[in-house]
C-alpha cells in the first residue's frame, strides 16, 4: 500500500475518484504549513512546497495499492505534475502529486493558495468537484 494525499479531482465525490478502485480513505486532513496551491487550467490543482510559508492545503489520504497507483491513478495525472512526498498536518509524510520543477516559472498557472483547497476554489467558479 502507498499512502497517497489527494487534493483535487480524485478526492471523494470527484470525477476521477473511480481511479482509486475502492482504496480506503484513511483521513481527511491538510498539509503541514509550507505549501502553495495553483490551478492548472481549472482542470486540476498543483501543490507546491514553499518552505517559510504558513499556508496549509486541504486533502484526503488514501491507502492505495501499488498496482492501482501505478496502473490507474498516476497515468491520469497531467504532465504539469510529478510524484513527490509531502508533510501532513500531523507531521507524517505522504506521497502526493506536486507541481513539476519549472512549472511555476512558466507563469501559466493561477495561484489559488488563498482558497485553502480545490473544492473551495471550484465553488468560486460555480462548480463542485
Amino acid at each position: 500500500m502507498a499512502r497517497m494525499f489527494l487534493n483535487g479531482q480524485a478526492m471523494e465525490g470527484g470525477p476521477f475518484h473511480h481511479h482509486l478502485k475502492g482504496a480506503p480513505l484513511v483521513m481527511k486532513t491538510r498539509t503541514a504549513p509550507g505549501y502553495r496551491f495553483f490551478s492548472i487550467g481549472d482542470r486540476c490543482p498543483g501543490l507546491l512546497p514553499a518552505p517559510g510559508t504558513d499556508t496549509q492545503i486541504e486533502g484526503e489520504v488514501y491507502d492505495v495499492p501499488e498496482e492501482v497507483l501505478r496502473d490507474e491513478l498516476l497515468p491520469t495525472e497531467p504532465a504539469e505534475l510529478e510524484f513527490g512526498i509531502i508533510k501532513l498536518e500531523d507531521g507524517s509524510a505522504s506521497f502526493s502529486m506536486i507541481l513539476r520543477v519549472g512549472e511555476l516559472e512558466s507563469g501559466k498557472h493561477k495561484e489559488i493558495t488563498e482558497f485553502g483547497g480545490w473544492r473551495n476554489y471550484l465553488k468560486t467558479l460555480g462548480r463542485e468537484s
